[in-house]
C-alpha cells in the first residue's frame, strides 16, 4: 500500500456520502439527516467543508449494534 492510502500506520479507507450510506441501510438520506441533528442513533459521521461522509467500519459497526436475536 503506498504511503498516499495510510494514515500514520492505518490504512485510508474511502468514506461513503450518505445516499450510498442510506441505501446500504434501507433508510432515506433524510432520514439520516434526522438521525445526526437530533442524535437518535449513534451512526458516526465526518464532516468534510460542508459534506457529510460516513466511514464504512462505522456503518458497519452500526449495523452489528442493530443486529438482534429476538424482540423481546
Amino acid at each position: 500500500m503506498s504511503d498516499s492510502t495510510k494514515l500514520g500506520n492505518k490504512p485510508l479507507h474511502p468514506l461513503i456520502p450518505p445516499t450510498k450510506t442510506a441505501e446500504t441501510l434501507g433508510v432515506s438520506p433524510g432520514t439520516l439527516q434526522v438521525w445526526r441533528s437530533t442524535g437518535r442513533y449513534n451512526l458516526p459521521f465526518v464532516k468534510v467543508g460542508g459534506r457529510v461522509m460516513y466511514r464504512p467500519d462505522d456503518v458497519q459497526a452500526f449495523i452489528e449494534r442493530r443486529t438482534m436475536e429476538h424482540t423481546v
